[in-house]
């Protein structure tokens, strides 16, 4: 670890970079699940008119939705599934991405101040994802 040769403004320069990209991502992710909740919406199902309704009765306390809803369609399922299924990926890419940028904050932050036992360890912590570690570190102060 006595070798490191880090240039921490080269670090936070990478980091804007990154940060950047995370947003675009966001942005698009953000919009995608926009774009399949109007797609399902739009789908319709696969009955007739007045059927495409579910007709529940009773009292709704108020400032709730009502009860009656709109019948989903295949469509509208098959997207609903394809979101689902995609979201275990969509967590581990956000939780990958904080790691990465707040591991190697703290890595840096660390050697900069000489202490380079923590700074190995928030450079573990970012590698096998351990947000609660980089957490305990001090990251994102």
């Amino acid at each position: 670890m006595s070798a490191w040769d880090i240039k921490p403004q080269g670090v936070q320069g990478q980091l804007k970079v990154v940060g950047g990209h995370a947003g675009d991502l966001e942005k698009a992710l953000t919009g995608l699940m926009k774009n399949l909740a109007q797609a399902a919406q739009a789908a319709g199902t696969a009955v007739p008119g007045t059927a495409a309704a579910i007709p529940l009765h009773g009292p709704v306390a108020p400032g709730q939705a009502p009860l009656s809803q709109k019948a989903s369609g295949p469509v509208a399922a098959a997207l609903g599934q394809y979101a689902q299924a995609r979201e275990k990926q969509l967590k581990s890419m956000a939780e990958r991405i904080q790691a990465a940028v707040l591991g190697a904050a703290t890595a840096t932050s660390e050697y900069v101040e000489g202490d380079l036992d923590t700074a190995k360890q928030a450079q573990n912590a970012a590698k096998s994802v351990r947000l609660d570690v980089l957490k305990d570190l001090g990251a994102g102060k």
